[in-house]
């Protein structure tokens, strides 16, 4: 290996060891834990409770098929690329750009979406809102990121226990008054297969997709920490498995008592469904409390997608396949402008006010790359049937086929909600694309995963050599 490549990747270094599994599943439950606040529940005004109940359960269904066969990629490829660099395995570069890509923009617009998200609950607990405050926000957590990685995740495992705590509280108070006959109350309208559990027909359900995302959108990020992680094999797929095992759990809770307690039509329309339902049963002091502790799920999803980014931009930087100097690393082993300049972007999305329209097109770059990601593991199955796996799925390629079909319909359902941001994300999508193809596809520094991983080793070889000569 030439030493300028040495050189290359001694910049790039982030600071194995720092994770468990037990910070990756915080890492994945604090990616989440905001859409159990906010977001989810305005399904249920696209489709009724029952309609919103079926697309809440086919997207638990296709989060889990999609986390256990990340899991066996994570474990058999442990890159800080997560997605991209599984797909980039399976379906060379620009498959893995493309992936990577996709990856991006849910990543880049979910914080800009959760920023105004943000502003709103501060509003509401202080009277502030606008511009400044996502400025504040921003320059907040970035600056706790540029510290370091260990003191990152241990600020967000306390951040995201906060908040699951008061999701717990939540439901403990609203079984009390839950009432079947509340979820319900949607009036049916004259929609094709309208019902009483049904009361806006199918095009309901397919249109409410987007929505019972939320409760799951941004859980296949833990791969992201692969690089970061004690024992990679081990424990990323713990961790993936662990997080969304819970955030079913937590799913669950939401989604039956609080529209079960408040009714379903008044949580459709609801910026604080959590805080409503409290308030409408009576429980205004830890209405209270829970709006402060709904600052913190979004604060969590916020502070560790910004994590998230990071990882993926650093990867593909790295890689070459995004200009080179964003990959480089400070001392302290953190990638400093992979945190910066796409939390620039972030900021400057977040002054369109439009928290809707961000997450929809988050949404749109999230269902592409599960697709891709689904693709590769079958095509890996397939193709590198030798390769190492610690970590198998189980159900293998059917499991993956399933996550593959239901992610497709998932895309086609942002279409039904708002065409408007798939567009948009096309847009970008094809930006994306036509850097790569015009200019990164003559730039990359290695031609398949494994040609970096290679690289890699031997940087760290190199450098291993360096200090002990020194």
């Amino acid at each position: 290996m030439s030493n300028n490549n040495s050189e290359y990747l001694a910049k790039r270094q982030l600071k194995s060891g720092t994770a468990g599994w037990l910070l990756l599943a915080g890492l994945g439950v604090s990616y989440v834990i905001s859409g159990d606040f906010a977001g989810w529940n305005f399904g249920i005004a696209e489709a009724g409770w029952g309609g919103f109940a079926i697309a809440a359960v086919l997207m638990a269904i296709m989060y889990l098929t999609l986390v256990l066969s990340l899991a066996e990629m994570s474990a058999a490829i442990p890159a800080a690329g997560g997605g991209y660099s599984f797909a980039r395995q399976a379906m060379g570069p620009a498959g893995g750009y493309l992936t990577g890509l996709a990856v991006l923009i849910e990543y880049a617009l979910a914080p800009a979406a959760i920023v105004i998200f943000i502003g709103s609950a501060v509003e509401a607990l202080t009277g502030f809102n606008g511009p400044w405050v996502y400025a504040l926000f921003y320059l907040a957590f970035v600056g706790i990121h540029l510290a370091g990685v260990g003191e990152a995740l241990k600020v967000m495992m306390v951040i995201s226990g906060l908040a699951v705590l008061a999701i717990v509280a939540t439901a403990v108070v609203l079984v009390t008054n839950f009432d079947a006959a509340n979820l319900f109350d949607v009036a049916v309208s004259d929609a094709a297969g309208a019902t009483e559990f049904l009361p806006l027909g199918w095009y309901g359900v397919w249109a409410a997709l987007p929505f019972a995302m939320w409760l799951f959108l941004a859980v296949e990020g833990v791969p992201l920490a692969a690089e970061e992680a004690k024992n990679p094999a081990k424990d990323v797929p713990k961790g993936i498995i662990g997080a969304m095992v819970f955030l079913l759990f937590t799913a669950l809770l939401v989604v039956v008592l609080v529209p079960g307690a408040a009714g379903a039509n008044a949580m459709g329309a609801s910026a604080v469904p959590l805080v409503d339902a409290l308030n409408a049963t009576g429980n205004t002091s830890l209405a209270t409390v829970v709006n402060i502790l709904g600052l913190a799920g979004l604060v969590a999803s916020f502070f560790s997608i910004i994590y998230g980014y990071s990882r993926l931009v650093f990867a593909l930087s790295r890689a070459g396949y995004l200009p080179q100097s964003l990959s480089i690393t400070t001392k302290r082993k953190v990638p400093a402008r992979a945190l910066i300049v796409p939390a620039i972007f972030g900021f400057i999305a977040s002054l369109s006010g439009e928290g809707d329209l961000m997450l929809a097109m988050a949404v749109v770059g999230a269902t592409v790359s599960y697709a891709l990601m689904a693709l590769s593991h079958i095509m890996l199955r397939i193709k590198q049937p030798e390769l190492v796996r610690p970590y198998k799925t189980p159900g293998g390629v059917v499991t993956s086929g399933i996550a593959l079909v239901l992610s497709l319909v998932a895309l086609t359902g942002v279409y039904a909600f708002d065409p408007r941001a798939f567009l948009y994300t096309v847009i970008l999508f094809a930006l994306g694309a036509a850097y790569y193809f015009g200019y990164s596809s003559k730039h990359l520094m290695a031609k398949t995963a494994d040609e970096e991983f290679a690289m890699l080793a031997d940087a760290e070889s190199d450098l291993a050599m360096a200090v002990n000569e020194g």
